[in-house]
This record gives C-alpha cells, structure tokens and sequence, in this order.
C-alpha cells in the first residue's frame, strides 16, 4: 500500500504540474467546455462495458423503498426488477451520515461521515457483499453513490486532515459556495493527498464488494482531471460504469460513460405544462449533437430523487403528459432512468431529510408499462446507447409545433415514433416513406402516416 501511495503521489504531482504549466484550471466555464467539445471529439477515450449497450438504469432510494428501509428488505424486490429488465441497480447513497448540523432527524444520506464503511441504520457490510451477489446472480449491475465534493462536519477527516478542505476568509470550514448545503463541508481538491485517499476509497467499493461502478454526485464541482485518473484507476480492477451528474461534454472524454440530461428533463416538464412548444425539443437536439461525441451516452428521466422530492411527483409536473415523456425517454438517443416507485404509480414526493415509504399496492401499476419499454429498448439495436444506437431523423408533420416524430434506424432496424405534446387532439399526416408494414408495439395496429391523435397520445411502431 505505501509503495502504491508513493506512485500515486508522484502522478497526481506531475498531472498537477501539467496543468499549472499550461495555464489550466480544474473548473471551466460550460461556454469554454461547448467550444472545446466542438472540436475534441477524438479525445474521447471510455470504453462501455459490452453490456451497457442495451441497459436502461433504476435509482434505488434504499432508506425509502421499504417500511424497514434496510438492503435486506430491499433485496427482496430484485426479482421483481429482474422480471420487469431492469439493468443497471443506481444506489443512493449508503454510507454513514454526518450527525453535526444534519437536517432533519434522518440528515442527507449525501452527508457522508465515513466512505469505507455502511449505515448501520442500513445493514452490514456482509449485508450488502450479499445483495452485490444476489443482483449478479439475476444478471444485473450494482452501482453505488459517491459524493466526492464534501463531507459532513463530523468525518474523522476535519480532525485528522484538516487541510484536506476549503477555509473561509476566517479559517473555518465552509459549505460548498454558492449553495445551502449547510449539512456538508467542501474538499479542496488542490491537496494531492485527498486525491489519493478519495481514489483509494473508490477502489475499496470495486475491490471489496465487485460493483460494477459508481453515480458521482455533483461531478461537474470536482475537478475533471480527478474523474480522469479515478476512472483509469478503477479500470485496472475491473471495467466500471460511470454517471455524473453533470452535464460537461468533457466528463466524457476519460471519465465517464454518462452524463445527466438535466436540460432536456427542464424542456419536457416546460412542454407538458404548456410553456414551450416541440421545437424546444428541435433545438434540443440539434445542439446536443454538436457538444457530445457519438459515443457519450446522455441520461434521460422524468423522474429522480431530486425532482420528487423538491420540485413534485412527475403527475405534478407532467400531468396527462407523464406517460408520453416515458415513452419519449426510451426512444431518443440516450438511456432511460426509472426513479424507485416509477412502476407502482409513486404520487407523492418521497421526504428527504425523516423516514418516509413507498406504497407498492397503488392502483395505478405501471410495471407492465414499464417492462414493456424496457423489452423495446433492449431488442431494438436502432434504440441502444451510444454509438450502439442507431441514428434519429426528425419527421415533419402538419403541425410540428404540437406533434414530435422521428424516425430511429440502425441497419434494417427501423423504428417509428409519433408524440402529440399538446393538450388538444390532432389530425396529421407524416411525410415520410417508411413505415410499411410496421405495427404500434401498444396496439399492434398497422402504420398510417395519416393519424388521428387524441391528447398527449403517443405511438410506437416497428418492422419486426
């Protein structure tokens, strides 16, 4: 371990001094990251897993999901996921919580006290080794968590490395700037040995308990250059599975595998009340194509547990429109969330900071609905992520303000869909050629590019 430290030391040293020579900051502005991005397409170096291509991701709200709120009662769920083609298992996090300044009588479970160990209120360590195997077991990924930007207050490191965070003009430990997080006390990513102990921590979870990889919690506020030499390291135990939480074109290049779609979840919420029209969702796309490079996988939702539990349940948000926009998720170029409870018809926000559940007998199950999306997805290579995927052409209507349609093709996969985004029926007609002998997956009925759509319909038709 010590001639590992003193290897690792001397490459952060040297990457620190490559940076400072050439006048680079960790932090750039996203005007700067679009420009570079335009032009840096060849740098992107990740590699996806092979199993990746086809997957779909579900965020597990551990503490929430049952009554106990325990791995153990969680694990009694995985077959159900398993039936339903869920993939990739994002686990919120699940490691000790700061008690000092915490918020509510939970706290944030993204006020982490200690990165190498779990919750007591959650289980064991053993408890969760087993559920890694159960859900490899069902064919399934695991990824869990991390929040490497801060700590709670009362982490053993404000005592054993104080230096290890960001002062304020008086010396004291800070908050992340900029926000009210007064739960949490920032990192300070210019000292190279918390780069190596945070790495070091990473690579516990990958070596100790086989997950498969990790959802990085407000990546874009830590440095990139970081997320680079975590994820090389990470790939010399195992190929992982990375998602920030943050939408920097650059997080792609060496990093990550995903990032969050933040700003299309906005447009759709903005659609569905009314406020924009579709060709929020044209200039959506046309722009995104020219920041990414085709292999960057985008994650795309209507749901999390940021938007439940602050900004409303997604019948809040996206009223009759919900089931349209799920369906638009799982058919344009990036892959899909379901939010724990999605299936169940979740109709409440989950509370973040005291204990709360999931009613999983509501009459509005939309597991069927869901799993068949799922099963869409995954045997559509026209719809996989990546430069897997096939390529998205939009088709015009006589009312492209209201009605969204495109085509997705790869090879001879071909795929059809046709959203009505507003509240008021419409008759169209498409102007394409294709659709010959497709069928609409929900209905089996025969394509005709002269529709009748009632509001919010939506529509999916395939050739095979």
């Amino acid at each position: 371990m010590q001639k590992l430290t003193k290897i690792l030391t001397v490459v952060f040293f040297i990457s620190a001094i490559f940076y400072a020579c050439n006048g680079n900051k960790p932090k750039k502005t996203k005007e700067n990251m679009k420009e570079q991005a335009k032009d840096s397409f060849s740098k992107f170096r990740v590699k996806h897993a092979d199993w990746v291509k086809t997957a779909n991701i579900y965020e597990v709200n551990l503490r929430q999901y049952t009554k106990e709120g325990t791995i153990n009662a969680f694990k009694e769920h995985l077959p159900r996921l398993k039936k339903m083609g869920v993939d990739i298992l994002w686990l919120m996090p699940i490691y000790p919580v700061g008690e000092k300044n915490r918020k509510g009588g939970m706290g944030s479970a993204y006020s982490v006290k200690d990165y190498v160990s779990v919750n007591p209120d959650l289980g064991t360590m053993e408890d969760f080794k087993d559920l890694v195997a159960k859900v490899h077991e069902n064919g399934m990924h695991i990824i869990l968590d991390w929040v490497a930007n801060h700590t709670a207050w009362d982490h053993p490191w404000t005592q054993e490395h104080p230096e290890w965070y960001t002062h304020d003009s008086t010396g004291n430990f800070m908050p992340p700037k900029g926000t009210d997080w007064s739960d949490v006390i920032d990192l300070n990513y210019d000292n190279l040995e918390l780069r190596i102990e945070m790495i070091n921590s990473l690579k516990f979870w990958v070596k100790e308990t086989g997950i498969d990889g990790f959802r990085c919690d407000v990546a874009g506020m830590v440095p990139t250059d970081f997320w680079n030499t975590a994820r090389k390291e990470l790939d010399g135990i195992k190929p992982v599975f990375m998602l920030a939480e943050a939408e920097q074109a650059d997080l792609h290049y060496k990093a990550f595998d995903m990032t969050y779609g933040w700003n299309f979840h906005h447009l759709m919420n903005e659609v569905a009340q009314g406020k924009k029209t579709v060709k929020a969702f044209d200039e959506y796309f046309k722009k995104d194509s020219t920041v990414y490079p085709a292999d960057a996988i985008r994650m795309y939702f209507t749901s999390n547990h940021d938007e439940n539990s602050w900004n409303g349940t997604v019948f809040e948000r996206m009223g009759d429109a919900y089931k349209a926009m799920a369906v638009l998720t799982f058919t344009i170029p990036g892959m899909p969330l379901i939010y724990s409870g999605q299936e169940a018809g979740l109709n409440k926000r989950l509370a973040f900071f005291e204990k709360d559940f999931i009613n999983w007998q509501s009459d509005n199950n939309l597991r069927p609905f869901y799993t068949q999306l799922i099963k869409l997805k995954k045997e559509h290579s026209a719809l996989w992520n990546g430069a897997e995927g096939g390529s998205m052409l939009r088709i015009n209507t006589t009312v492209d303000d209201k009605v969204f349609a495109f085509i997705r093709k790869k090879g001879d996969d071909e795929l059809i869909a046709v959203f009505n985004f507003s509240a008021e029926p419409q008759k169209i007609n498409l102007k394409t050629k294709s659709g010959k002998d497709f069928k609409n997956i929900f209905t089996e009925e025969k394509f005709n590019p002269e529709m009748d759509l009632e509001a919010w319909e939506y529509r999916v038709y395939v050739n095979n």
